[in-house]
């Protein structure tokens, strides 16, 4: 709990994280205010929201947080980027056009990060969703029925490495990774865009069917937990086992986990391993390993 008798302010974005946020928060009672942005929250979070308002309405969502002076604010959900010149007309008004121009070229980190500061600079408190609901933090260990064999250990290691190495280059936080090749490496598009893809390559026989991957997914290096944290849920098993992987591997204490429950059972039911990685042994899972 904050220990404030003043609310907890939930920037929403898409997805199923803004509500999971909000139940996590509601059940310990916490007072919570949802600002809504226009077109990315779902139908029913959006009833709940106390207020809602355009990505790029800077101006009225200022107003609105100084109205409830929250004791801090939470960004939760994804956003697709605007265009660069919508960015800068939106920020205009609070930055200076170079110093927006030069956040711009730093990709989606340094733009979230530009965003952090300007909810900073106004008075407020920019926490993570793992810091005021650590609950839905994924944990270490095997959390399905189906344990991962040893050749998907081996790429389940890879794709740590891979991911760690990428993270200077805001590549994105999530890969799929058959034997000891890369099939994919998540880009703008997000994690579920890249299974889709996945799954059309095998559909086209770009890679060998019975080549099984596994999905790894976790924060990049160095990455302000405050701000789009990676994310998991029962949409990724589906989408995992569509796209004929063996399993799921994610950053133990790192990675949220949506639904878990339904998540786990959707797993079970494919057939899927689930398997959280603490970030001390991140790089062991392939260590001193021989060829398949």
């Amino acid at each position: 709990m904050t220990g404030s008798a003043r609310p907890i302010a939930i920037l929403a974005g898409g997805g199923a994280l803004p509500g999971a946020l909000a139940d996590a928060l509601g059940k310990r009672g916490e007072d919570i205010r949802i600002l809504a942005f226009r077109g990315f929250v779902d139908g029913s979070l959006r009833r709940r929201a106390d207020a809602a308002t355009d990505l790029l309405d800077v101006k009225r969502t200022l107003a609105t947080l100084a109205a409830w002076h929250p004791a801090c604010v939470v960004l939760a959900g994804p956003v697709n980027r605007p265009q660069p010149s919508a960015v800068l007309s939106a920020l205009a008004a609070y930055r200076n056009r170079r110093e927006l121009a030069a956040l711009m070229a730093l990709g989606d980190d340094g733009l979230l990060g530009g965003v952090v500061r300007l909810l900073e600079e106004h008075g407020h408190r920019v926490e993570g969703v793992d810091s005021v609901a650590p609950e839905l933090l994924g944990t270490a260990g095997l959390r399905s029925r189906v344990q991962p064999d040893a050749a998907s250990l081996r790429s389940i290691g890879i794709g740590l490495d891979l991911l760690r190495t990428v993270s200077r280059f805001d590549a994105g936080q999530a890969a799929v990774i058959g034997g000891r090749r890369v099939i994919a490496l998540e880009g703008p598009e997000g994690t579920d865009a890249m299974l889709r893809r996945v799954r059309f390559m095998r559909f086209t026989r770009r890679w060998k069917a019975e080549n099984r991957g596994v999905l790894v997914k976790t924060t990049k290096e160095g990455q302000d937990f405050r701000v789009d944290l990676p994310a998991i849920g029962p949409r990724t098993m589906v989408l995992a086992a569509k796209a004929g992987l063996d399993g799921v591997a994610y950053g133990a204490g790192r990675t949220l986990v949506i639904n878990e429950a339904d998540m786990l059972r959707e797993a079970d039911r494919r057939g899927l391993f689930v398997i959280g990685i603490p970030p001390d042994e991140a790089g062991a899972a392939h260590d001193g390993q021989s060829g398949e």
